[in-house]
């Protein structure tokens, strides 16, 4: 057997996946199972133990390698498991050498596990042109950017990731263009704090221009996406090419982490809650049907519920679309983690309210989608995304294809469309949900819920 790569947490990691799986073949590994962690939450690494685990059980004489943020940050708690073989530093991951000498270890028989060295002292990012994705998977990820140089109090992704560097530009622009050449239709630009792109780079050329670069340089590209950016940070040709070029995809997924000043304060955020506001106000002028995602943390210390109410008021004065909530996870080193802290039942309430928000909020946009025409980025044989990422029910069509399609309804998480090729006077009911049209494919159609 192979090199099986197991993925926990961020976009960032699911692009790094493909670099270890490729650097790790490369080297030689066989029968070899690693695990790419999250330390975004203590349910993170907890979640890659239990994996672990589970894992050695099932294949018992595979050789597991740990890497990522948490392996980065919790070296010692892996190197301790009686199932990890190694563990392998979160820079060190990208590197062949570093798979040369695991398998080396491996030979040889080496007690020592544990290859972590300083991430702080790493400052610049060679670029990882993969060309391993396979061909006409519908959506890939290009690495820009790495790190952060900012210190928000809850957050460890820092000492996971080490400081803010970024890929030079040109390079960014050929990894894009021979991903389309590929066959690939949408490109997502990711990093760790990707609106700090280009400071470290001669010029400190922005994201903005990063992205005009692409657009002008790859004209076959179809559709370019922005992963989650810091608001506060957009610089004017980043709004420009959101305002003037419809290949940029109309979806911003902001961290925004609280809608209450003293909170956000508290966690060393850069943005004042009417920030967000103005910021989203303004885009959606530049581009009046963008919709919005963004993570909201629930019961950061002293939170109260007056706090906590500015957070939930934000998921409407934001219109936000997509929510990604978070229960807040005490990381031990974080200035957040000796603060006065919220009972984990407030947490878990506030966390369910703030849920059920976003799902209200999500329906709301999926009832204003009906009768309108999107284009439809179909992603498996039952499900599509439209420009905004908004989900499509699917039934039947190639992955890879972009269809135009027109909204007929949705379920309350996923749109229905209208079947191409119906006849005047016939209805989706007469024809049934898997009724075959005339260009080849088939859709799901429905009534929209009352």
């Amino acid at each position: 057997m192979g090199v099986d790569v197991v993925t926990f947490g961020c976009r960032l990691n699911a692009f790094e996946s493909e670099v270890i799986r490729r650097e790790a073949e490369q080297a030689g590994l066989a029968d070899t199972i690693v695990i790419n962690s999250c330390a975004v939450t203590n349910e993170a690494v907890a979640q890659a133990r239990q994996s672990i685990r589970k894992l050695k059980r099932e294949r018992p004489n595979a050789r597991i390698v740990v890497t990522g943020c948490a392996a980065q940050t919790q070296a010692e708690i892996f190197a301790e498991m009686a199932e990890v073989d190694r563990v392998v530093g979160n820079d060190e991951k990208l590197r062949g050498a570093a798979w040369q000498a695991t398998r080396a270890a491996f030979d040889l028989g080496a007690s020592e596990k544990v290859a972590v060295a300083d991430i702080m002292a790493v400052t610049e990012m060679a670029p990882h042109l993969l060309d391993g994705y396979a061909r006409g998977l519908p959506r890939v990820f290009v690495q820009v950017q790495n790190g952060c140089d900012h210190r928000c109090t809850f957050c460890i992704i820092p000492y996971g990731r080490g400081n803010s560097r970024s890929v030079p530009m040109g390079a960014v622009v050929d990894q894009v263009r021979m991903l389309v050449e590929r066959g690939h239709a949408e490109i997502v630009l990711t990093g760790v704090d990707l609106t700090s792109y280009g400071a470290d780079l001669p010029g400190a050329p922005k994201l903005g221009q990063l992205t005009r670069q692409i657009l002008r340089h790859v004209p076959e590209l179809r559709r370019l996406r922005i992963s989650s950016i810091d608001s506060i940070e957009a610089d004017r040709d980043l709004l420009d090419v959101i305002a003037d070029d419809i290949r940029l995809m109309p979806h911003l997924h902001l961290s925004l982490q609280s809608g209450d000043d003293m909170i956000l304060k508290r966690m060393k955020r850069r943005h004042s809650r009417q920030d967000a506001i103005d910021f989203c106000a303004q885009v959606r002028r530049l581009r009046p049907d963008i919709a919005f995602g963004a993570d909201i943390i629930a019961g950061f210390p002293t939170e109260t519920e007056d706090m906590f109410t500015r957070s939930l008021d934000l998921v409407e004065q934001c219109d936000l679309t997509f929510l990604h909530v978070f229960p807040y996870s005490k990381r031990p080193g974080t200035p957040a983690a000796r603060m006065p802290q919220v009972a984990g039942e407030a947490i878990r309430e506030r966390a369910k309210r703030l849920r059920a928000a976003g799902e209200a909020a999500l329906v709301r946009r999926l009832g204003a989608e009906v009768g309108a025409t999107r284009e439809v980025l179909i992603e498996s044989e039952r499900q599509g995304r439209t420009e905004h990422f908004l989900p499509v029910a699917i039934d039947g069509d190639v992955p890879g294809m972009v269809r135009r399609l027109t909204v007929a309804g949705h379920d309350g998480a996923r749109l229905s469309i209208v079947i191409p090729g119906l006849a005047e006077g016939e209805s989706p009911e007469s024809m049934g949900p898997h009724s075959s049209s005339k260009n080849g494919f088939r859709v799901l159609a429905s009534r929209a819920p009352e």
